[in-house]
């Protein structure tokens, strides 16, 4: 199996339980963009020794918090020296909106994996569109370039729907299966 890491950053908790979520699915292992935006020796070490990279941010006002867009730019140090050319890449936002612009988040997730040379994995889920859909269906938000996940501003971590929780424990296997296919 491909080795997996999940690097994050969580404002109030709801991004932290979903990748503890998809780590746990997956045997991934988790590295935490801290709230200084720092990522510990460990976890650049754990990143660089990965086969795929899955990224997970909120989305605040229309993008990824500067905590996480201070590690992508510390990730200039890999892109000079090509450290993570060809490693597979995928990516989930949270936020409290149904919408939220977090279009523009996975855009800039996976601009950030391309800029890296690496390859991106789309959700390759069917989103659950019909009037009998609920929050509990898989894909409800209906994302395809990566996994959405909404969690009501008032919701505490253990209230984001069942559904989105799913949609990223899946979207994480399909990553580290592609990984494994490709990188053995």
């Amino acid at each position: 199996m491909a080795k997996t890491v999940i690097v994050y950053f969580s404002g109030y908790g709801h991004t932290k339980q979903i990748a503890e979520a998809a780590a746990q699915a997956t045997g991934a292992e988790l590295v935490e963009v801290d709230a200084q935006g720092d990522v510990a020796e460990a976890g650049w070490a754990a990143l660089d020794a990965a086969d795929a990279i899955i990224f997970g941010a909120p989305t605040y006002m229309g993008s990824v918090p500067w905590q996480f867009k201070k590690f992508a730019d510390a990730t200039s140090k890999k892109w000079f020296t090509r450290a993570w050319q060809d490693k597979v890449f995928g990516g989930f936002t949270n936020s409290a909106s149904l919408n939220g612009d977090k279009q523009v988040t996975l855009i800039f997730l996976q601009t950030l994996a391309s800029q890296q040379g690496g390859i991106w994995v789309s959700l390759g889920l069917a989103p659950a569109n019909t009037k009998g859909a609920t929050r509990s269906d898989i894909n409800n938000l209906g994302g395809s370039v990566g996994a959405l996940v909404q969690s009501p501003a008032d919701a505490s971590v253990d209230e984001i729907p069942s559904g989105d929780v799913e949609t990223v424990k899946l979207y994480a296997a399909r990553v580290a299966e592609i990984a494994t296919r490709l990188h053995g």
